[in-house]
């Protein structure tokens, strides 16, 4: 009989990865079960995150501590039931409603698709809270939900339950307060231990990089996508990645009510051309990797013939979707207009994206509640010509207050010169 060797001690565990040492996938194990039974403190798994942050986590550690998050709570597994089911996630950015296209567009085209969105993080719009500004509509989730919407839409997106990775929620409230949520492979597990626990048999990864990204910098960017397809792959599921651009608004539109519009108008083939190219990029990644390859040419007939936008709708209508809405789909702007201006002639050198994120959740939040009716309209990209007071943007507000007008304008910056154009795919990985 082999010998029993030492309890694993939070304490044991923490010395050793403050230390330097890869913790075992046993040592792993124990820190997710302590996160999800509540046997390890908030004050310790503090200590781990800040030592896994600091010291870093190697490939096999990341895996490890993916595995035993997702383990920690249930899997639905989903493709044995539903094959060639589809995923998609984006490590978000202002204006990204790249989610609200994928999936109706691919179930319209006959492949099955399950999303589990979240809420808004930092200066990021949440794909559930734009959903929710579409009256009536219901996005709670579990695999009976899931499985039903797949067999009578061939989409489900939705707000999982609480039984979905539940160390991670621990984990993740704490490392705001703990200031380790730039860690590459902390976010590899968080993202991981929830996107893989529906089952999927193929998932594609939208990585962004620039002003507005969480990964501002392409070295990092790129290492995140290599980590999230590398880990994807090794727990079994087939995955790419697609590094792309967020040095400005994506689309013209950002804020729930107006981004939802925005994707019903793409679905319906009258997008703008940057949210369809990556939308049919994505799209065509995925479906080749689940085994039902579409090309772009086909997914973009989808789109022109309007089958995305009913698809959208049907399944809008099995979520709750109030009739009225369902028989005129528009939502309505907040009253207040304020047009931004550039203050001179010149080239739109650059957009500071990030803060216009930042201010635009700011001024959605009203009382505690989201005012899906605000968003802003940009009318100029990186790159366009403007003569001073000319319109750059165009800013919804639903209180008459002139200083949000004056911080939103000067997230754009006018000066000489041409400025060139920022590409919109710049890599692929996996």
């Amino acid at each position: 009989m082999p010998p029993i060797g030492p309890p694993l001690l939070p304490y044991t565990i923490l010395e050793r990865k403050r230390g330097g040492s890869a913790l075992t996938g046993a040592e792993l194990r124990s820190v997710v079960a302590g996160a999800a039974d509540g046997s390890w403190s908030d004050a310790e798994l503090a200590a781990f995150l800040m030592a896994a942050a600091i010291r870093g986590l190697d490939r096999r550690e990341t895996d490890e501590l993916t595995a035993a998050m997702l383990g920690s709570g249930e899997r639905w597994r989903l493709s044995d039931e539903i094959p060639h089911l589809c995923d998609k996630h984006s490590t978000g950015g202002v204006g990204d409603k790249v989610s609200l296209v994928v999936g109706p567009l691919l179930a319209a085209c006959g492949v099955p698709v399950a999303m589990l969105v979240g809420r808004a993080l930092g200066h990021t719009g949440g794909t559930a809270d734009k959903l929710e500004s579409i009256p009536g509509v219901r996005l709670e989730l579990d695999r009976a939900r899931a499985l039903d919407l797949l067999a009578r839409c061939l989409l489900a997106v939705g707000v999982a339950t609480g039984a979905i990775a539940p160390a991670d929620r621990r984990l993740y409230a704490l490392r705001g307060a703990t200031a380790t949520v730039d860690s590459l492979p902390l976010i590899t597990a968080s993202i991981l231990s929830k996107k893989l626990a529906t089952g999927a048999a193929a998932i594609a990864f939208d990585v962004k990089m620039g002003e507005g990204a969480f990964l501002a910098e392409p070295a990092r960017a790129r290492e995140m996508a290599r980590m999230l397809v590398g880990t994807a792959v090794a727990l079994g599921t087939p995955a790419r990645a697609l590094v792309t651009d967020m040095s400005q608004p994506l689309g013209r539109w950002s804020g729930h009510a107006a981004e939802v519009e925005e994707a019903l108008a793409c679905l319906g083939g009258d997008g703008p051309e940057d949210l369809a190219r990556l939308s049919l990029a994505l799209a065509a990644e995925v479906s080749a990797l689940a085994g039902c390859p579409l090309g772009e040419d086909e997914l973009a007939q989808a789109l022109a013939s309007g089958r995305g936008r009913e698809r959208f709708l049907e399944w809008a209508a099995l979520q709750g979707a109030e009739s009225a809405w369902l028989r005129r789909p528009s939502l309505p702007l907040a009253p207040i207009e304020r047009p931004l201006r550039a203050a001179r002639s010149g080239s739109l050198q650059r957009v500071a994206t990030r803060e216009l994120g930042l201010l635009l959740s700011a001024a959605c939040r009203r009382d505690g509640a989201i005012d899906h009716g605000v968003a802003l309209a940009c009318r100029a990209r990186i790159g366009d010509a403007v003569t001073a007071g000319d319109e750059l943007a165009r800013l919804y507000l639903r209180a008459d207050d002139e200083a949000p007008a004056d911080r939103f304008a000067a997230c754009f910056v006018v000066g000489e010169g041409e400025a060139e154009a920022p590409e919109l795919i710049l890599d692929r990985i996996g």
